[in-house]
């Protein structure tokens, strides 16, 4: 429709209206039929219309008309029904254009359809019917139903007539809309035993031509006088129900007579009005009396119900009877658990039966449906008790450790006694909080650490770790160095520990010639209230460094005099000439020592020991080897880096001391000799032959303890006390503290050398000089014990 009026617009825009023509036509024309000479009423010819190329325009409405452009008449295309195509409107009309081409022309043509009475007047029923008391009073009135005719005007709906009218009459109302109100109306009483049913026909007329009609049948059924009401068989009836009963469940059913006749005698059965708020519960039928159940029970809500059922008859006369209905429980409802108090967190240390949680329980169910029994799970240090009815109290069983467990789950079961059981769960989390009862634990029974001497002050040696099981401030450990002495030294100047980390720093630099190991204790203390606290000792080993050269202790090296070795020239190959003594206060293989000789007169004619620092003739000493001979040895330790010293040895070859004498200026380093040069060489004589002497003495007294110790060995089989062997003690002769006390002198002899047989036995006396700056011949008195016991070593080799 909207597209047409869009068209019609757009045609009215392009083009002028030239003409309007109108035709009237009766509906229900045959198809083909005339309408009218649209040439001749237009005022156009058919060539026009041909050229033109004429045709209708309806927009979206049906085609009704048709255009012959041959013979320039409008035909009826489709028969046109006036009661489908307007309905009730009047005038009826069809409106189209007619659109010619070259140039464009338009034309509105007006068709109006008019009504023929094509259609009576029509009851949408066949027959009504009405039940109608004897004792109806006059001028009762009933509504009948009205015809409908679609025609319009004089060939609709005119008037109504009613047949027979012995006992009515009717009555026509007119509305303001033009309507009719149709009424049959009492006006002569009824007789129930002369005419128990009568049979009426309503005529509708409309006004057309012909006049047409309808009819519908009105049956009246006359009602017996309703003297008597219905009686219900039981004034109450009671039934009991379970509360889990289906809907659709018959629960009773009710019993009503009449003693009337007809219909009268039949009752109808309905919920009273005054228990129309349980409808939804329950219902009744009305023929046969049958209480339904409808809705859902719910014992715990309700328990009983009572209603009222009216029997009715059809006169309207009625009775009533009293429904009671009894909820019977089951188990259909789980017990109810309520927190009423609850802690979320107790500490360990809680003492036993400490209440934790209080609930409540609650079954709706009656009887042993709603007895209620609860439990918690196992292996948790915590019990159930019931405090009273309905309530129970959740309390610890045994003590708790939050380190072994600091979080539980405690879950609630509650179960009631019906059948079958129902139960119910409820989840509480309990935490414990911390109490500090442990105390910090090391993890090592004792430490043991080493630093290397000569350490920067501050160095971090080690850390110690103490863990301790609590939590938050009663598991912070710190750390504390225990006030200690060794040797009279506080632990504190040698050492410090840093409280957080427990790391242990030296305070001072370490010296292993002074200080090899100390032993001191640190405390861990957790920061609880009262703290708790753990000792462990701490062993720390100063390890050596070569930091100490080696020490020459023979030949001694004054500045006021020099030592020779006097070597007579019959010496054989591998003569000892002397033994260089030497010690390193350093240990291990910092304290090897070895010997290399440096410097020599005549390196054809020493070589010293590598191992034990021994100086022996590598050949036959002849006349031509000058008396005077220099040696520079030099003793090397096996640190890294190595360390050395060394030493300068003279060496006098002489058969006779006269002949020492005449090189002596040589070793005086050229200095004249004074007056009493003559003084000294004779007193050095006679000390020389003193010592010679005692020297024969000490080895024939060695020699005899041997021979002694040998015979008792044979005698005992072998079976002598063991003789200790003590070193001999040297003095710390640089004075600065690093010289070891006791230096083992058998650490530097050759293998086996106790053993070893004496060779030959040479004067001690006779093998070394003494020469001072001062010309004047001396021996060193401090140093005589010394070398008699270094003498009668190298005689036992």
């Amino acid at each position: 429709m909207a597209r047409g009026v869009l068209v019609l617009m757009l045609i009215h825009s392009l083009c002028s209206v030239h003409g309007q023509v109108s035709y009237s036509i009766p509906e229900e024309m045959s198809k083909g039929s005339l309408v009218g000479n649209i040439v001749q009423d237009l005022g156009l010819d058919i060539k026009r219309l041909k050229t033109g190329k004429g045709r209708i325009f309806t927009g979206d409405q049906p085609d009704y008309i048709a255009l012959d452009k041959d013979r320039g008449i409008l035909l009826i295309k489709e028969r046109i029904d006036r009661e489908v195509l307007c309905g009730q409107i009047s005038p009826c009309a069809l409106h189209f254009q007619i659109i010619l081409d070259n140039p464009m022309e338009l034309y509105s043509v007006t068709v109006e359809i008019t009504d023929i009475n094509d259609n009576p007047p029509l009851f949408e029923r066949s027959e009504m019917k009405f039940e109608i008391s004897e004792t109806a009073a006059i001028g009762a009135r009933f509504m009948l139903e009205i015809a409908v005719d679609p025609d319009v005007g004089t060939n609709g709906l005119q008037t109504y007539t009613l047949n027979p009218t012995d006992n009515f009459q009717l009555k026509l109302n007119q509305q303001p809309d033009g309507g009719k109100i149709v009424e049959m109306v009492l006006q002569k009483p009824l007789d129930r035993e002369k005419h128990e049913y009568m049979t009426l026909v309503l005529t509708a007329v409309d006004g057309g031509e012909p006049q047409m009609s309808g009819t519908v049948k009105i049956h009246v059924n006359v009602l017996d006088v309703n003297d008597n009401a219905p009686v219900f068989t039981q004034q109450t009836y009671k039934v009991s129900v379970n509360e889990n009963s289906p809907k659709g469940t018959r629960l009773t059913t009710v019993s009503a007579t009449d003693a009337d006749s007809g219909s009268n005698n039949v009752v109808t059965y309905s919920l009273s009005r005054s228990t129309a708020s349980i409808s939804n519960m329950f219902s009744v039928d009305g023929r046969n009396g049958e209480v339904t159940l409808m809705g859902q029970l719910d014992y715990e809500k309700v328990k009983n119900y009572q209603f009222y059922i009216e029997g009715r008859d059809e006169g309207g006369l009625l009775d009533s009877c009293k429904i009671v209905v009894d909820v019977t429980d089951v188990n259909d409802n789980s017990p109810v658990i309520s927190t009423i108090s609850k802690s979320s967190a107790t500490a360990e240390d809680a003492p036993l039966s400490t209440v934790i949680a209080m609930i409540s329980v609650n079954d709706p169910d009656s009887e042993s449906n709603g007895q209620v029994s609860c439990s918690i799970n196992e292996n948790i240090p915590f019990e159930i008790k019931p405090s009273s009815n309905r309530f129970y109290s959740i309390v610890t069983a045994s003590e708790l450790d939050r380190e072994t467990k600091s979080e539980y789950n405690i879950t609630v079961t509650c179960s009631d006694e019906g059948v079958p059981s129902l139960s119910s769960r409820a989840d509480l989390s309990l935490k414990i909080t911390d109490v500090n009862d442990n105390a910090p634990v090391f993890e090592k029974s004792s430490y043991e650490a080493s630093v290397l001497e000569n350490n920067t002050p501050g160095l971090s040696i080690f850390t110690v770790t103490a863990r301790d099981a609590d939590w938050n401030q009663n598991a912070r450990v710190s750390y504390i160095l225990e006030e200690s002495f060794d040797n009279g030294v506080p632990m504190s100047s040698y050492v410090s520990v840093n409280a957080e980390s427990g790391v242990i720093h030296a305070v001072r630099s370490f010296d292993y010639e002074q200080i090899k190991s100390f032993t001191f204790h640190v405390k861990a203390q957790d920061g609880g209230s009262p703290p708790l606290s753990s000792n462990i000792s701490v062993k720390i080993t100063v390890q050596d460094q070569n930091d100490n050269a080696p020490q020459v202790l023979y030949p001694v090296q004054t500045s006021g005099s020099l030592v020779a070795e006097i070597v007579p020239r019959s010496a054989d190959l591998g003569y000892l000439v002397t033994k260089v003594v030497a010690v390193d206060v350093d240990s291990g293989q910092n304290a090897w020592l070895s010997y290399k000789l440096q410097k020599a007169t005549d390196r054809a004619l020493f070589e010293v020991g590598a191992q034990n620092g021994e100086i022996r003739t590598i050949r036959q000493v002849t006349d031509k080897d000058a008396v005077k001979q220099k040696l520079t040895v030099i003793v090397e330790d096996n640190g890294q880096p190595p360390r050395s010293a060394t030493v300068n040895v003279n060496v006098a070859l002489a058969d006779s001391f006269p002949e020492v004498l005449s090189e002596f200026s040589d070793f005086t380093h050229d200095k004249e000799y004074n007056d009493n040069l003559t003084f000294y060489l004779v007193l050095a004589l006679a000390v020389v032959s003193f010592l010679f002497i005692v020297s024969i003495i000490a080895i024939f007294a060695v020699k005899c303890y041997r021979w002694r110790r040998e015979r008792m060995f044979y005698k005992s089989n072998g079976q002598l006390p063991v003789i200790p062997y003590y070193p001999p003690l040297y003095a710390d002769v640089g004075g600065t503290g690093t010289l070891q006390h006791v230096y083992n002198y058998e650490h530097y002899r050759t293998t086996d050398s106790r053993k070893s047989d004496m060779k030959y036995v040479r004067p001690c006396n006779q093998s070394i000089i003494s020469l001072d700056n001062s010309e004047a011949q001396t021996l060193p008195h401090a140093r005589n014990e010394k070398l008699i016991d270094d003498c009668d070593d190298q005689n036992k080799t």
